[in-house]
């Protein structure tokens, strides 16, 4: 990086622009420091963890995601890998942002949701992958490949958790369920990007535990489905039966 520096300020006395020597040494040292702190930030534990929280967070909303990660790239605050630079453009934060929009209130109604879920379930998991490799882009071909095959497994999990767990709710007639689970799925994906970030060790231990619970969950979540829609099925075929039998 010193040597870098060095040309550089050779280019601008080639081009008759001077810096006295402390001034030199001082801005050098400057950029050296933040390139520094940049690589610290973004070592493999880092990286790691924002593959496994872009993954995850996808299945849940893949929108909030791209909006929340870009919006924090193009305000300076976080130091966003360079395959992950896209997101930061104003047409990418335009288009996410608006998307972010129509999923926020589209979640929050009871059958809506479901029916945005299915639609959107040939979209987060391949989206999550996607997002997960262009965290070591294509410099890193072997861990890209690692990082998408986790987070699209990531967003299968995350996606089949949320669309069990809404159709349940919807068999509720009340709606205040509903939204207290789709403002529980926004915090979480606010939560996952900022730990993985900050601490991305502690991220990694509590997403292993998480996606063990939501297994467990869609589970038991999907026996009780199939047994709500045996029950359906049923009293339709009585209520058909009685019918013709009358």
């Amino acid at each position: 990086m010193d040597t870098m520096w060095q040309d550089i300020v050779q280019w601008l006395h080639s081009m008759g622009l001077h810096l006295n020597q402390r001034a030199a040494t001082e801005v050098g040292a400057a950029v050296s420091e933040g390139a520094s702190a940049v690589a610290s930030h973004l070592d493999m534990p880092s990286l790691l963890a924002l593959a496994a929280a872009l993954g995850w967070a996808s299945g849940f909303r893949l929108y909030a995601v791209v909006f929340i990660v870009g919006g924090l790239g193009a305000l300076g605050w976080m130091d966003l890998p360079s395959g992950l630079h896209m997101l930061q453009h104003p047409a990418m934060l335009i288009a996410s942002g608006l998307m972010l929009l129509v999923e926020f209130f589209a979640d929050k109604i009871p059958g809506v949701d479901s029916l945005w879920d299915m639609a959107h379930s040939v979209v987060r998991i391949p989206a999550g992958a996607a997002l997960a490799a262009a965290v070591f882009g294509a410099d890193n071909a072997t861990m890209a490949a690692v990082a998408a095959l986790m987070g699209g497994t990531l967003a299968v999990s995350s996606q089949a958790a949320k669309t069990t767990t809404r159709a349940a709710i919807n068999t509720s007639p009340e709606p205040f369920s509903n939204m207290a689970a789709s403002l529980l799925e926004d915090g979480l994906v606010v939560a996952a990007v900022w730990l993985a970030t900050q601490h991305p060790v502690v991220f990694g231990v509590l997403l292993v535990l998480v996606v063990i619970l939501m297994a467990v969950v869609t589970w038991m979540l999907f026996k009780f489905l199939r047994a709500v829609i045996g029950r359906l099925r049923r009293w339709l075929t009585g209520a058909s039966s009685s019918s013709v039998s009358v």
